[in-house]
């Protein structure tokens, strides 16, 4: 009877398809390997902000050293081959036995989660790497590193391959420095898309951390290039002969610095910075603010000096704080008078731009990449020091207070206005969802994840993308002319405009208070416009859009940048398309048509220059005839309505072939800065940018 039921059980088994679920299923992973199984748990992604994200976590450590005040200075450089080398002037990682795992902490730190000083709040008070597993998890992900330990008088080293030691850590040579030298280099089979860092990424990030450890000098080298960048025993690169280039930052005002440097060109509402630094319950709480005349608030947040893009506790705790405080202040000051209503969080937070800093003992975030703080002890603290300080600041500092809730006042008028305008479309039926545009050619499927939308430029390429689409997961929605500028502009005035109210009807998921991302009708959002200035701009202004108001539709990795071709190239029946000046010259070379062959462009037609004089007499002398010319048929597309609805399909619209860009926020705070100096009111910023930026445009004449 048993053994019919074990029969019974197998053909069961079989029949799903499935391996018997026994002890044998269990896997064990050992050492490091959890690391390399599944990397996102660990670093986010294995793109481009995982890779980044390896420097941050070795970054980190060096920082957690000067938050400390064991080190004052910080170098991370970017060597050949993909290598990066992170150096501090610390005391540097241990390299004595630990009686735990009997081998030196360095290799317990290097090849061990969960294992580090953090742990220890003596050694630590405050630091950002509590989980324990920054060091180790880049040695995991990277194929070689190698680290170099000046302590003591000695300087030791270990490496490593695919987080695991080579050797035992051993004594190179007497030094009179400490410190500590981190070299990794990325695994390309976890990093796929390619070893590639960003220098600006870099500097930027690291100008931010040199606001928040003030006193601290942190560099950035770029010795990508020279291979003697790996010769140098000393701790920092930029001590050497090496001629790289670098940056350097240093700031003693610390966050004033940091909201100053951001406001900088603005218009500013209170010309005095507010500033506080106290500890409150064992939380050191840092917050400094200005209010600048916009409508978008910008407010960053760091625990241990750990960037939170998703806030947390400190956050709500300062929202709480500045609400209530201005409330007060307003009543008080009778700015507010007895039948108006409470300032809410939206109108205090118009315009201003803060930094909000808490450093704990014990931080608690929400997953390993720390986006959001998750300590309740923070928002008690913050609350407590920031309002009792702010309290003090409007009592004696009456012009800027007053400054403040004046704009403060205005955001209110502007928030109940905006409310009546949009309750009134609203009543009317405009973004109910229930009746789409007449000028939206909808797609026939009905699920989201196969339905794609082109927002295109005009009713010609409308016309023409309309004819040449998939009728059944391919919407078109043609806008006419140039979309408002929504940067500074309230939802009243954005509702106003037809052009924007049918594409928020067209998306389905309405705006402001009622947004719902769930509502999305398409996951592919593609932003399709003419491959010219105009079309820059149109593209431009349908971005600002989407990241000011679609925020959420841009992170979800909706939004999507059409590539439509700008030349069509056509030598008898060899036909070709070219996305660039440089293509077509290779189109052009392949076909046999050099671009110094080509004698005149007109009407499309280019033909290859008459052969020399010379050459023909040559030929003529072996009798030979003269091989036949195939003209050239270079046609350049000035817009997509240009393009019939075959090659439209087949350029841009067809999956098999087309090219998408998606569009990601890789750094939210350097794309705020961007979207506000060019579609902001700030003209010298704006100036100074296209100025700086001129040569990386490709301009269409």
């Amino acid at each position: 009877m048993a053994k019919k039921d074990e029969k019974t059980a197998n053909k069961s088994t079989a029949k799903r398809g499935a391996k018997a679920y026994d002890a044998s299923s269990i896997q064990v992973l050992e050492g490091l390997e959890p690391v390399r199984k599944r990397p996102g748990m660990y670093i986010g992604t294995t793109g481009s902000e995982g890779l980044h994200h390896l420097i941050w976590e070795i970054f980190d450590n060096a920082r957690d050293e000067a938050m400390v005040n064991r080190c004052d200075d910080i170098e991370v450089a970017l060597l050949p081959n993909g290598y990066v080398r992170v150096a501090d002037n610390g005391n540097g990682i241990p390299v004595g036995i630990h009686p735990k795992t009997k081998v030196s902490a360095l290799e317990t730190i290097m090849t061990t989660l969960h294992a580090g000083g953090k742990f220890d709040n003596e050694a630590y008070k405050f630091s950002g790497g509590l989980h324990g597993v920054g060091a180790s998890v880049v040695n995991a992900l990277s194929e070689h590193a190698k680290v170099v330990v000046h302590q003591d008088g000695n300087m030791h080293m270990q490496e490593y391959k695919i987080g695991k030691s080579l050797a035992k850590v051993k004594k190179i040579g007497t030094t009179k420095s400490h410190g500590t030298i981190v070299f990794f280099k990325p695994d390309e089979t976890i990093f796929k898309e390619g070893i590639v860092f960003s220098f600006d990424k870099i500097v930027n990030h690291l100008r931010q951390q040199a606001y928040l450890v003030k006193g601290t000098r942190i560099s950035v080298v770029d010795a990508h290039d020279d291979e003697r960048a790996f010769e140098y025993e000393r701790i920092f690169i930029r001590e050497t002969e090496l001629d790289v280039p670098s940056m350097t930052f240093y700031f003693e005002g610390g966050l004033k610095s940091f909201v100053s440097f951001y406001n900088k060109h603005q218009t500013l509402i209170n010309k005095k910075i507010f500033y506080i630094e106290k500890e409150q319950d064992k939380v050191i709480v840092e917050i400094a603010f200005q209010y600048i005349d916009d409508i978008t608030p910008h407010i960053m947040a760091f625990a241990n000096n750990i960037y939170n893009p998703e806030g947390g506790t400190h956050i709500t705790g300062f929202k709480t704080a500045l609400t209530r405080s201005l409330n007060v202040y307003g009543r008080a000051a009778n700015i507010l008078k007895e039948k108006d209503e409470n300032f809410t969080g939206d109108d205090v937070l118009e315009g201003i731009t803060a930094v909000v800093s808490v450093k704990l003992s014990e931080v608690q975030f929400e997953g390993q990449t720390k986006g959001k703080l998750g300590s309740t002890e923070a928002q008690s603290a913050v609350a407590t020091v920031f309002g009792s300080a702010l309290a003090e600041f409007l009592e004696e500092s009456p012009d800027d207070a007053k400054a403040i809730i004046n704009k403060v006042s205005l955001a209110l008028r502007a928030r109940k206005a905006a409310k009546a305008a949009k309750d009134s479309v609203l009543r009317k039926g405009a973004l109910d969802g229930m009746t789409l545009p007449g000028k939206l050619a909808d797609c026939q499927v009905k699920d989201a994840e196969e339905a794609e939308i082109f927002i295109v430029e005009g009713d010609s390429a409308g016309g023409s993308s309309k004819q040449g689409r998939d009728r059944r997961t391919q919407a078109i929605l043609p806008l006419r002319g140039k979309i408002l500028n929504v940067e500074r502009a309230r939802i009243d005035r954005m509702l106003a405009s037809v052009e924007i109210r049918a594409l928020i009807v067209a998306l389905g998921t309405a705006i402001g208070d009622v947004f719902d991302i769930s509502k999305l009708r398409y996951h592919k959002v593609i932003i399709a416009t003419d491959a010219d200035v105009d079309g820059a701009h149109i593209r431009t202004l349908l971005l600002t859009l989407f990241y000011r108001h679609f925020r959420q539709v841009v992170e979800g990795g909706y939004i999507y940048i059409a590539q439509p071709p700008l030349y069509k190239i056509s030598r008898g029946k060899d036909v070709r398309y070219a996305y660039s000046d440089e293509e077509k010259e290779t189109v052009l070379k392949d076909m046999g048509v050099a671009s110094e062959d080509v004698s005149e462009v007109e009407d499309g037609e280019v033909e290859p220059q008459p052969e020399a004089e010379d050459a023909k007499e040559e030929k003529d002398t072996k009798n030979t005839k003269p091989k036949r010319v195939t003209k050239v048929n270079i046609q350049r597309y000035k817009g997509l309505g240009e393009m019939n609805p075959s090659e439209l399909w087949e350029t841009t619209m067809d999956p098999e072939h087309r090219v998408l860009k998606r569009v990601r926020i890789e750094d939210a705070q350097s794309a705020d800065r961007i979207f506000e100096i060019l579609m902001g009111t700030d003209v010298p910023s704006r100036k100074s940018f296209i100025q700086s930026n001129a040569k990386l445009a490709n301009i269409d004449v």
